[in-house]
């Protein structure tokens, strides 16, 4: 509330001012632009797109962009990425990562959904979450019976 003063009459009125509501659904997107070297963590409730450099951790539970000509030498947690530029570093996404034809990883990588167009470079290990430790565990005593099995034959 204002209160505004009438010189004329000295009466105090009051003005009703509209309050201002948050948005508790933060869609703002940070944008690192193509001439940006961030060096530090950056992390975000919302939207990332980076189109310049980040030396640091980069997290968002949100979507995370990474352009081509970006290059991004952290570790990178996020709800949902599309990488074009170059990552060194692993990533950790929680849902869906698409790599791009231009894209370039180095380290380990973490999806529930990975997309990879023909020409993008990974070096690392790719963990896809779904298989439950009981199968891991099967799939581990199957290799160690392989294994042994081929020292025999030798």
């Amino acid at each position: 509330m204002i209160f505004q003063k009438n010189i004329k009459n000295e009466e105090v009125t009051e003005i009703e001012v509209p309050a201002v509501e948050s948005d508790s659904n933060d869609d703002v997107e940070t944008v690192v632009g193509p001439s940006v070297n961030v060096e530090g963590d950056l992390s975000s409730n919302g939207n990332i797109i980076i189109k310049g450099s980040v030396m640091g951790s980069v997290n968002t539970s949100k979507m995370l962009t990474a352009e081509k000509g970006s290059k991004i030498v952290a570790n990178v947690k996020a709800g949902n990425a599309i990488v074009s530029g170059e990552i060194k570093g692993n990533i950790k996404v929680v849902e869906s990562l698409e790599l791009t034809a231009s894209s370039r990883v180095l380290g380990d990588i973490t999806a529930k959904t990975l997309s990879v167009e023909p020409g993008a470079v990974i070096y690392g290990k790719i963990t896809m979450p779904g298989v439950d430790a009981a199968e891991r565990k099967s799939l581990t005593n199957t290799k160690k019976k392989k294994s042994a099995l081929m020292d025999i034959r030798k």
